[in-house]
């Protein structure tokens, strides 16, 4: 039996009062494993071709933004918050992000079919660690650190957008749990950023992926597309975060907005 939102909450708590104090309880320890973050996934395989002419040359995993390499920040914001064990999926101009794995002690995955298939493909490379698991996109920039050692239920983080959005537009019930998913709305909480599985999720996600993968369009898509298929299986929950937290660039154009004096904008001249 799980503890109540509640019960989470007050042994996190105590957990973060006595790490000040340098000795944690045994009894809190054990009240939080089950609520662990086990590992995370970077997915940093793709072409990223509207990130052109910098893509062309490097990976976008390794656009400097605001003087830190966007990859290496985000191994960093992890390793903080005490996730050590972090698989990178890799693809496109792999070599290049090779010397993360020596710098930053990251396991390395090839996802030889990155440039025939979408990002299910990579979690096909990894679906034998998943468990309570953070996944990731190699091109987030979090302003704040988001991760956290012990998180209570499964979650896709999401911001507000205001006016016209062509992004995945989120409908949750009273408790937050996400009932639908589409494409492009109005006024709407879209999907950006990280996403938190726990066991039960990457249990049944893998179940099904294993199950569907040999269908073309399932590696043709988004792993989000067959996770709207099947929400009375999958369950996550809204994590709404307040403006200026979190940022994807899909364009040198969004990070000159973000970041004007950026090296990575010039690179390719």
């Amino acid at each position: 039996m799980g503890l109540s939102n509640k019960e989470f909450s007050q042994c996190l708590e105590q957990y973060n009062a006595q790490r000040e104090n340098g000795h944690i309880e045994a009894k809190v320890l054990a009240s939080l494993e089950p609520y662990r973050v086990q590992n995370a996934i970077i997915l940093a395989a793709g072409k990223s071709t509207r990130f052109a002419p910098f893509s062309l040359i490097k990976p976008k995993a390794l656009a400097e933004v605001r003087g830190e390499i966007l990859i290496e920040r985000q191994i960093r914001q992890l390793q903080t918050a005490g996730i050590e064990d972090i698989y990178l999926v890799v693809g496109y101009k792999k070599e290049q992000l090779m010397y993360l794995a020596e710098k930053f002690g990251v396991h390395v995955v090839v996802n030889e079919d990155y440039d025939r298939y979408n990002n299910t493909s990579s979690l096909m490379c990894v679906r034998n660690v998943l468990a309570n698991s953070y996944i990731c996109s190699s091109d987030n920039y979090f302003t704040e650190n988001p991760f956290e050692p012990y998180v209570y239920r499964p979650y896709y983080a999401a911001v507000y957008a205001e006016g016209e959005t062509a992004e995945y537009c989120l409908t949750v019930d009273e408790q937050e749990r996400i009932t639908a998913v589409t494409i492009g709305g109005n006024n709407a909480w879209v999907m950006l950023g990280h996403v938190y599985f726990d066991e039960a999720f990457s249990r049944r996600l893998v179940q099904i992926l294993e199950d569907r993968y040999e269908n073309l369009q399932v590696r043709e898509r988004l792993w989000e597309d067959l996770y709207r298929k099947h929400l009375d299986e999958l369950v996550l929950y809204r994590r709404r975060y307040p403006e200026g937290v979190i940022y994807e660039f899909d364009s040198l154009q969004e990070l000159a907005l973000f970041d004007p004096q950026s090296s990575s904008l010039s690179e390719d001249r």
